[in-house]
């Protein structure tokens, strides 16, 4: 058995689809499928140790390996008859890079690799066809020279542009051998002129050169920025396969292409892809060319034939294979093949990227078909993939003045400005302008652009190129494949439906419809039902965590109803007062001398926090509802030095220099340490004492007008000391009292805090004695635990992601080995005072699929995230469920 390498074909393999980890998912797959008997071309594949071997030695590669691969080849070329590097039967392999997980276009790939001068003639004379055999060899010399050597691929677009300008071909498939004859000429003179160099003709050369360059490219830049998109740590590496050729370009019979075992933007139960005649795989993965559609079904009423009419027997064929593998994985399929003058082989199979939409869909039916069960169907579900089906989509009855269509490569819709260049993208991004970035085709080089834009618009490709994979990853909105529009992306022009549109001005694209829009158009909230609500009733009904929003408007608590939340765990009371009118009341407060104008602000404050918390109330009908005390500094609410503050004078009737003193009065160095929080409430009682009336108030008509009892969850943030909360809770009560005894009848209500200081978790204990629940706020938390600031903290945590030093941003998901250990000594110290005491998170965290998994083994009773979060917090609590082994049904 080898340490290195492993070799599969001919119905046998040394390894399986179990090992992902050591083979990487095309090798082990490969593997499998061999095992299955499946149509796989030979090969072998070094390991994922190879790989870190690798970067752990200065790009050295390991003793023995070098042993291990020529005793592949030997066995390669004893399967297939053929001799590597030899001038008679030659044979020729690729090699390809492969991850743990799916990383589609980040590495680097080598096909034809083995041809030379001396073997190209022999493939020329084995296949009867030279002007296969010379396309063939100009092709690898152009990739190797990419990939391997690092030549631009501009440096041969002028040679090839030459040779077709003096033929007088349009397309590639109009050159004749000599012809590439010519071509290859060119392409080995350029090589010469930018390396000083000639191009390697030894094939063994060829290959350990294309092997370590697959190795160099599980660290370039676009994979880099795949792996931080998607939680892909980079200890994982590579593995490479290296795999006999069979060519799709051998003319009439030869194809490939790529199938989905069901719909990816639908999840339909029907196979789905595209194939090119003539072509090898990377003209489809690229996007250079529209590809033709599988099936009669897929076909729509333009001029491609679908593979089913021009292929039958082929089709059915791989109709049957795509089954086969979908049953046997029990998973959709995302499967690559070639048709080698009419023969079927299988180059790889991996569990096909699909939208949000069309994942619940496939994981529901097959669920209910017994194929997986569902606790099966729970766990297959990305939870922060929700997101994609919980925002607007284009409003059905608006007109829609349509510019230009293509393939429908990613659904969902989005509104931006055109940017041309991914670089664009990202400026503007950092601007807070929305964008879609229109391409002639998207390469894994763009994966920065993609990322930052709403939505892509390509103008070549199809629903399996590049662009159109990476979006439905990204839940972004996808059109490929619009032929019809033209652009410039020099003079910053898109020709569309007749139309000059220039960068900056705003489409529309819907790219489950595959329509270009022009201009903005309104949106509506799609329907969460069906499917998706099979899912969460299932989710719902294994979680054992509750879930709830953070909301202190009426259309937020309406939206996180409406998406499943069961009560409110943080309501932010100082966000109530945005608005002019009550913005003004709370600074006619601040600047009041006392007396009867500060008590005239205060009554306008409390009738104004009562009308909000009795119309919360009425919508959260009886659940539970968090109401964060005034947390922020006062100098907050102040106009800022300048025009504002002059205005906000003028309005109010007063001198300027009254506000600018008393901002003055206020200011603090450092705010976000300063007089805030319970700080604020100790130093301005009268405050607190406002807002607990308020909320008291409000308690009592909502329980007339609904009939539903409110038990109001009163926070008291920022605590550090035991005493700071008593000293509070002792005049939430008194104020609890006086309404108690104006309405005639009992309130029942909490008071808790909100655990955000290192001394809060080390106090819990004590803490407990006066709090009926604690909520942690993990945002302050993770500041004050690493003495850093959220909003300045990108300028060198990005650089910490990107050499290493962490793993993940500590304000996106939790930082488990620290402020993990504060949470989880609050709350069993909590829990010693008081059993029954109350634990839930309200912090960004709260809505994390990571984080809350962390909350399930701490044992908290409820995350509270942001509405739109609310369905992703529901899936995400019940896999952490099954993955704690907290439900007997798992």
């Amino acid at each position: 058995m080898t340490n290195w390498v492993y070799s599969f074909g001919g119905g046998k393999a040394e390894g399986s689809a179990r090992d992902r980890d050591k083979l990487g998912g095309k090798g082990a797959n490969l593997a499998e499928m061999a095992r299955l008997g499946l149509p796989v071309p030979p090969g072998f594949t070094v390991a994922t140790d190879v790989c870190r071997h690798f970067y752990a030695n200065a790009n050295a590669l390991p003793d023995g390996l070098e042993r291990e691969v020529t005793q592949a080849l030997e066995t390669l070329e004893r399967q297939t008859g053929r001799e590597f590097g030899g001038a008679g039967k030659p044979l020729l392999v690729s090699v390809r890079s492969g991850s743990r997980e799916s990383m589609p276009g980040m590495l680097d790939t080598v096909l034809n690799l083995g041809l030379n001068d001396k073997s190209v003639e022999a493939l020329a004379k084995a296949s009867g066809d030279a002007t296969f055999a010379y396309d063939s060899y100009r092709r690898f010399i152009q990739m190797y020279a990419g990939v391997v050597l690092g030549l631009d691929h501009s440096v041969f677009e002028d040679i090839i542009d030459s040779v077709k300008q003096e033929s007088g071909a349009t397309r590639d498939g109009e050159l004749t051998a000599d012809h590439w004859r010519t071509v290859i000429d060119g392409y080995k003179a350029a090589v010469i002129d930018e390396l000083d160099e000639e191009f390697p003709q030894d094939a063994t050369e060829q290959l350990w050169g294309a092997i370590r360059a697959v190795l160099k490219s599980w660290m370039n830049p676009r994979a880099l920025t795949f792996r931080a998109l998607h939680n892909i740590p980079e200890g994982w590496g590579t593995a490479v396969t290296v795999q006999s050729m069979v060519f799709g370009n051998r003319g009439e019979g030869s194809a490939t292409g790529v199938v989905f075992t069901r719909d990816p933007a639908s999840g339909e139960d029907c196979l789905y892809g595209e194939f090119l005649p003539n072509a090898q795989g990377e003209d489809i993965v690229a996007g250079l060319r529209t590809p033709h559609p599988l099936s009669k079904a897929q076909a729509s009423s333009g001029d491609a034939v679908s593979m089913e009419d021009a292929m039958p027997v082929t089709f059915q064929e791989l109709k049957d294979v795509a089954k086969r593998l979908e049953n046997h994985y029990r998973e959709m399929q995302d499967i690559e093949f070639t048709i080698e003058a009419g023969k079927l082989w299988l180059l790889q199979t991996r569990d096909g990227k699909r939208s949000a939409r069309a994942a619940i869909r496939i994981a529901v039916s097959m669920a209910e078909k017994g194929l997986i069960s569902k606790t099966e169907a729970l766990r297959r579900i990305d939870p922060a993939s929700l997101e994609q089906l919980l925002h607007p989509a284009i409003s059905p009855d608006v007109e829609r003045i349509v510019i230009g269509r293509g393939l429908p490569a990613s659904p969902g819709a989005a509104t931006g400005e055109i940017v041309f260049t991914s670089e664009e993208a990202v400026e503007a991004h950092g601007a807070g302008r929305k964008t879609i970035l229109v391409r002639p085709e998207t390469s894994p080089e763009d994966i920065h652009g993609m990322h930052a834009s709403e939505g892509i618009l390509t103008i070549h490709g199809g629903t399996t190129s590049h662009a159109a994979v990476v979006a439905r990853g990204m839940g972004k909105p996808c059109i490929s494949g619009a032929g019809a529009v033209r652009i410039n992306a020099e003079k910053g022009t898109m020709l569309a439906g007749g139309r000059t549109l220039h960068a900056g001005e705003v489409i529309t694209i819907d790219g489950t419809k595959g329509e270009v829009l022009l201009g903005a158009l309104p949106m509506v909230q799609p329907e969460l039902s069906g499917d998706f609500g099979k899912l969460m009733e299932w989710a719902d009904g294994i979680r054992r965590m509750k879930v709830r929003a953070n909301a202190e408007t009426p259309e937020d608590a309406l939206t996180a109803r409406e998406f499943g939340a069961e009560g409110l765990g943080l309501c932010r009371t100082e966000r109530m007062f945005n608005d002019d009118e009550k913005l003004r009341a709370v600074r006619e407060f601040i600047l009041a001398d006392g007396g009867a104008a500060r008590d005239g602000a205060l009554a306008d404050m409390q009738a104004m926090q009562e009308a909000d918390f009795l119309e919360l109330f009425e919508i959260m009908r009886g659940m539970p509802v968090t109401i964060r005390l005034f947390d922020p500094p006062l100098h907050e609410f102040l106009p800022r030095p300048g025009r504002e503050m002059e205005h906000a004078a003028e309005a109010m009737g007063i001198d300027v220099e009254r506000i600018r003193q008393r901002a003055e009065e206020l200011h603090e160095i450092n705010p976000m340490l300063g007089n805030r929080g319970v700080r604020l409430a100790i130093c301005y009682p009268e405050v607190i004492e406002m807002q607990a009336r308020a909320i008291f108030e409000a308690v009592m008509k909502a329980g007339e007008k609904t009939g539903k009892k409110v038990v109001p969850e009163i926070m008291v943030p920022l605590v550090a000391y035991e005493r700071e909360l008593k000293f509070i809770k002792d005049r939430i009560d008194v104020i609890a009292k006086a309404v108690m005894e104006k309405w005639g009848t009992e309130i029942q209500y909490l008071v808790g805090t909100m655990i955000e200081l290192p001394r809060a978790a080390i106090r819990a204990d004590k803490i407990a004695e006066s709090a009926d629940f604690f909520s942690f706020g993990t945002n302050d938390l993770t500041q004050s635990t690493f003495g850093i600031s959220r909003d300045d903290a990108g300028l060198y945590l990005n650089e910490y992601l990107r050499k290493g030093v962490i793993d993940r941003d500590p304000f996106i998901t939790i930082d488990v080995e620290g402020v993990g250990e504060f949470v989880q000594m609050a709350a069993e110290r909590g829990q010693r005072t008081r059993p029954d005491i109350t634990l839930g998170i309200c912090g960004e965290h709260g809505g994390d699929p990571a984080s809350i998994h962390f909350c399930e083994t701490v044992g908290l009773h409820y995350v509270s995230c942001s509405p739109y979060r609310v369905p992703v917090a529901r899936l995400a609590a019940a896999q952490a469920t099954l993955a704690n082994g907290t439900d007997e049904r798992a």
